[in-house]
């Protein structure tokens, strides 16, 4: 997979600032902020990033040019929104070029889907943890499974757009399961 610098800049920023938004939803600025946001740098850290580069590379599996490209409006208004407690995070995307319709719906599940297997695998991970480890891995499901069912509204810009349009079965299951980790986190 090959990346320009003006990829890797995009990632981080977007990186930082998607964890910066959870941190902030999940605690406001008490105290607690600064762990919030080491936990959320390695996990919304790894859904956000990993679930980009899964979109990169089944798009170069296609033999598409696919490329992050950072909302700098949309990372902004996340940031803010995040204050509120709530979190609107749609950073940006990968850029895909030459795709056909069903290219371009398995391009996009390849996120959700990256984000569904993260949260499965914290959540196995939560429960043979123990203490802040543990802790570490409940925000890991948590916002992978919210990561997950987000990125599913089946709405432009949105993976769930171009999903529902390739294969509605897949489609409807991916939000029953991502649906269904984040209930099972939260409760």
């Amino acid at each position: 997979m090959k990346f320009s610098k003006l990829e890797i800049r995009d990632i981080v920023k977007a990186w930082f600032t998607v964890s910066l938004m959870f941190a902030i939803a999940l605690t406001g600025l008490k105290q607690e902020l600064l762990v919030a946001l080491l936990f959320a740098l390695v996990t919304a850290g790894i859904g956000f990033v990993l679930h980009e580069l899964a979109h990169k590379f089944v798009a170069q599996k296609y033999k598409c040019q696919a490329e992050f490209r950072a909302n700098n409006r949309m990372l902004l208004v996340g940031l803010i929104i995040s204050f509120t407690g709530f979190i609107l995070a749609a950073p940006g995307g990968v850029f895909v070029q030459g795709a056909n319709k069903s290219q371009h719906g398995k391009i996009a599940f390849a996120g959700p889907l990256m984000n569904i297997l993260l949260a499965i695998l914290f959540l196995v991970l939560t429960k043979t943890t123990t203490g802040l480890l543990a802790n570490v891995m409940l925000y890991g499901w948590l916002i992978n499974s919210w990561l997950a069912a987000f990125n599913l509204i089946p709405v432009i810009p949105f993976d769930g757009r171009a999903v529902w349009l390739w294969n509605k079965i897949v489609y409807v299951i991916a939000v029953i399961v991502s649906l269904g980790l984040v209930g099972f986190s939260m409760g």
